[in-house]
């Protein structure tokens, strides 16, 4: 996989801005999740974070929350992650994939032995948006000594001081929430969210900024980016793909030919 700080400073140098997709491992189902993430770099991801299911997904908003639900209803499990990961990495070594969760079924699953098998299935990062990075030290070890790159968060809340200390441990990008809250709420005003984005572009230097959060079009994409290196869409693309495959009229080509449209609609 490529180094996915190192793939972000080039789409920098290229004037390029850089897409992140989320999607849920395991949803719709099992069998979808591999074609879906193949639409997505069709589409033009740059970068894509495919998450891991977890019965208490704190920061989300009810979509991803029925995602998860969706793929842990089917039997997903981290082993199922990892070979999703493994099967993306295989066809798309060119494109970064980051693993999105939350800490517990680290944790319980083993931070080193986790750590290992991601850098088997060729994953290039991690975000675990409910690990502060005081308490994150364990995690940046096994990470650092897998190949792994670790991304924080900040949000418009974040006092200065902090968010450098973000600058300083994410070794990945840092991620900029667009309002405090969960996933898929609709974008503030765009004047607090932009100064807000300046005054984090600022602090954290070199280091990429994404933006993520209530982005649901290129409109939203577009006006968020003009202050970052890039954006990420989660909820609006697990609605998309929720309405297309709970609609029995659709085949599997036309569902996977709307979601490639959706993402090159996101970049337009």
């Amino acid at each position: 996989m490529p180094d996915l700080r190192r793939h972000l400073l080039d789409l920098r140098t290229q004037g390029r801005t850089a897409m992140g997709l989320f999607l849920t491992s395991g949803f719709p189902d099992p069998a979808s999740t591999g074609p879906i993430l193949d639409a997505l770099v069709a589409g033009g991801a740059d970068v894509v974070e495919l998450g891991m299911p977890f019965s208490d997904p704190l920061a989300e908003g009810l979509p991803i929350q029925r995602a998860s639900a969706r793929a842990l209803a089917h039997g997903v499990a981290m082993d199922d992650a990892f070979e999703t990961a493994r099967a993306f990495t295989a066809h798309h070594p060119h494109i970064p994939l980051v693993l999105m969760g939350y800490y517990n079924p680290v944790l319980q699953y083993g931070l080193d032995r986790f750590c290992a098998d991601a850098q088997a299935a060729g994953v290039a990062g991690l975000i675990l948006p409910d690990l502060p990075p005081e308490e994150s030290g364990a995690l940046e070890a096994a990470a650092a000594a897998h190949g792994l790159d670790v991304t924080f968060l900040v949000a418009p809340n974040t006092p200065d001081e902090r968010m450098q200390t973000v600058a300083e441990r994410s070794t990945g990008f840092v991620y900029a929430v667009s309002s405090p809250g969960l996933t898929g709420q609709t974008l503030s005003a765009h004047d607090a969210i932009g100064a807000y984005l300046d005054r984090a572009k600022a602090l954290v230097g070199d280091v990429p900024l994404l933006v993520g959060f209530g982005i649901r079009t290129a409109h939203d994409a577009a006006r968020l980016s003009a202050h970052t290196d890039g954006f990420i869409v989660g909820t609006a693309l697990i609605e998309t793909v929720e309405r297309l495959w709970d609609d029995p009229l659709l085949s599997d080509a036309e569902r996977r030919a709307e979601v490639e449209a959706f993402v090159r609609g996101l970049r337009s």
